[in-house]
């Protein structure tokens, strides 16, 4: 059993030169990504941004932010489940990144070996510029859709949603900017339904879609799943013996053996490796690696800013 610890040395300032110094000497730097990182991004799903386009929801059903109002439409009819979510979708992977944390990582690992395992679902890393062969988003993709009912020529396929999606919000009465940015006009009465006839269903099926995200066993893992899933085993493969910084940011307790548990045993049983963990409120490494382990407890994209001011830590 992994017993999870804070270190002693919890010092902010001193743990940042040690991480930057470590970044700087490592030959490879794996990144593992949890939700906390696109929250440190901009991507609030409650407060403002949920009021902003969802206040009709909130009328209606009560809920107040995005998560929860997720489960309540699924019970829905087709037309207004679809417009709730079409508005998810459209500003969570379409529309502009809030702000620049995604760059500021970047920035900090570009001309390393690196590559990214994330539970993360907003596509952020490879809308920032990061090398999409080098990217591994084990828990599915809010601009594709898959089969409620994947089954023979559907079975292992995914589909792109971009355009369907910007059907259903411009149907509802939205507008959208030159940079995808979803538009509420003045005036004009936004719709909590879609045209029955954007419905989508699956064109190898019939079965009604959804969205190609990880909640029970008809998730559809697909040939770029795969081709990441190998991409990744294999990058680990060729690194067991080279100086490697397992680098996570903010990944919580959800789902720990994804993520998590892998980055702390790797780190206790490669001789050259150390662990790096980026987290608000729960900056922790396991004991048997407390001396190969970098804690640092804040908001990622401060600390990623202070870690772009201490270039080549001495």
């Amino acid at each position: 059993m992994v017993r999870l610890i804070k270190p002693e040395n919890m010092n902010m300032d001193e743990n940042i030169r040690r991480l930057r110094r470590a970044l700087d000497e490592a030959d490879a730097v794996v990144i593992g990504a949890g939700a906390g990182l696109s929250t440190s991004a901009g991507y609030i799903y409650a407060g403002e941004r949920f009021e902003r386009y969802f206040s009709d929801f909130t009328e209606k059903y009560g809920f107040r932010d995005m998560y929860s109002g997720g489960f309540h439409v699924l019970q829905s009819s087709p037309e207004e489940m679809w417009a709730y979510w079409s508005r998810y979708i459209w500003i969570n992977r379409y529309a502009p990144i809030p702000n620049d944390t995604y760059d500021l990582l970047l920035n900090l690992v570009k001309d390393k070996d690196y590559f990214v395992i994330t539970t993360n679902v907003d596509h952020c890393f490879q809308r920032s510029g990061f090398d999409r062969k080098r990217l591994f988003y084990t828990q599915g993709d809010y601009g594709l859709l898959q089969s409620s009912n994947p089954h023979g020529a559907s079975a292992h396929k995914t589909y792109e949603n971009e355009e369907i999606m910007r059907k259903m919000v411009l149907a509802q009465g939205f507008e959208i900017g030159e940079n995808n940015e979803l538009i509420v006009p003045e005036g004009r009465e936004i719709s909590m339904r879609i045209p029955s006839d954007l419905i989508p269903y699956c064109p190898d099926d019939g079965e009604p879609m959804t969205m190609n995200l990880r909640s029970d066993d008809t998730f559809v893992q697909d040939e770029g799943w795969e081709a990441a899933s190998q991409r990744y085993t294999e990058f680990l493969r060729r690194h067991q013996n080279v100086k490697t910084l397992f680098l996570e940011l903010a990944v919580g307790f959800n789902t720990p053996v994804i993520i998590k548990l892998p980055f702390i045993q790797m780190t206790e049983h490669w001789k050259d490796a150390a662990y790096a963990c980026l987290n608000y409120g729960e900056a922790c490494t396991a004991e048997s690696i407390e001396d190969k382990s970098i804690c640092i407890d804040g908001d990622i994209r401060e600390i990623l800013s202070e870690l772009k001011l201490h270039r080549k830590a001495v």
